[in-house]
């Protein structure tokens, strides 16, 4: 059994520990930890977990994929309260093996929680790393020196670092991680696979062609510049995900009250493939930054993925994927033209199996083997 101390809660945004975890449970049975409730945890950041007592909820989800939801102390995120927040997960996780009468074969922290120390001899100890937590630090409002310093005693326990991208590979060989393995971020390719019979949302019946589809949030890392020249020209935009209301306070609504532009908001990653059915082309507009370089957008393959040409701004990612299926433009200009050229040629029978065939090659399936192989895991037939 695998331990995964996830970054999300698993009924919370399905993101790549999710994903990753979902598909891993073929090779190896899965203990999910999600992130700690309290006493003060709203109810929306619950997802189901009961506010009684402050016993851990352990959750059957499967054969081989167990969740279980620990408790911690109110402000449990508080620098001088963590402390006993990653003694208390670890004590709980312990706990849940001790329920399921398992021992762990190897632990993954998927953020820089001190969960990886205190296990015995032969347990492998994993951070799996998919942004740059130095970088991302003023994104978060996170102090940068706290996170740098939480970030090289995650490296040194760490007996194995996965690194989503080439650039945080690069970045932690460089801190002195003992092994690092690249393993990107992939594409549930089952879930686009019937998406010629499913009905466009109907959110973007009033979208004229081309439309172009985001999916993600938007945040201080989209480039607004690049969206709003996409409107200007005349294409239409279906925008999908939850909004940071500290960026672009006044712009944003302004893009969104366009006649061509419709913003749906956070949406389950279950109606995801019926708005992918609804656009042209999927774009990716990333603003050329350190945390963004470091970054592996799930978005680009997930449009490939549903047969969708995809469009993307420079970087290192789109190179590593090196695919002529990925368009590549930074500026307006560049963009709106790639844009356009990708709509043409949206709905070609053999491009549609080519992207397809692409986001195979990258399925999350394909990632797990590759992470059940570095850890030794395999069920015995």
């Amino acid at each position: 059994m695998i331990v995964v101390f996830a970054g999300t809660s698993w009924d919370g945004v399905t993101g790549s520990d999710r994903l990753l975890s979902t598909e891993l449970a073929a090779h190896t049975d899965v203990l999910w930890v999600d992130p700690p409730i309290s006493a003060a945890t709203p109810d929306r950041y619950r997802y189901g977990a009961s506010r009684l007592g402050v016993a851990p909820q352990l959750r059957k989800l499967s054969s081989s994929l167990h969740r279980l939801t620990p408790r911690a102390l109110p402000m449990h995120t508080r620098p001088y309260v963590k402390v006993s927040t990653a003694a208390l997960l670890r004590s709980q996780a312990r706990w849940a093996l001790k329920q399921l009468g398992r021992r762990p074969a190897a632990v993954m922290a998927c953020n820089l929680v001190d969960v990886l120390r205190g296990w015995e001899p032969g347990v492998t100890k994993v951070l799996y790393g998919t942004d740059d937590f130095v970088a991302g630090a003023a994104l978060m409002g996170h102090d940068a020196e706290r996170v740098a310093a939480d970030e090289r005693r995650q490296l040194a326990n760490a007996d194995l670092v996965v690194a989503i991208s080439t650039v945080l590979a690069d970045r932690w060989t460089s801190l002195g991680a003992r092994r690092v393995a690249l393993i990107p971020n992939g594409v549930q390719t089952s879930a686009y696979r019937d998406l010629a019979e499913l009905s466009p949302a109907p959110e973007a019946a009033a979208l004229r062609s081309p439309v172009a589809g985001v999916i993600g949030q938007f945040s201080d890392r989209t480039d607004l510049d690049l969206l709003a020249a996409l409107a200007d020209d005349g294409v239409s935009l279906l925008l999908v995900g939850p909004h940071d209301a500290r960026w672009e306070p006044e712009r944003f609504p302004q893009l969104v009250a366009r006649p061509n532009v419709v913003w749906v908001g956070r949406q389950p990653f279950e109606k995801v493939p019926s708005f992918l059915r609804a656009v042209d082309v999927g774009v990716t507009p990333y603003k050329d930054t350190d945390f963004n370089r470091a970054s592996f957008p799930l978005k680009t393959l997930e449009y490939l993925g549903a047969g969708k040409p995809a469009v993307s701004t420079d970087l290192p990612a789109v190179h590593w994927l090196n695919s002529p299926l990925i368009r590549v433009a930074s500026t307006p200009k560049a963009l709106v033209a790639a844009v356009r050229e990708a709509a043409a040629e949206s709905s070609e029978p053999a491009l549609v199996a080519a992207r397809r065939e692409f986001a195979e090659q990258h399925s999350w399936a394909s990632r797990a083997r590759a992470l059940a192989a570095e850890l030794g895991l395999s069920r015995i037939p």
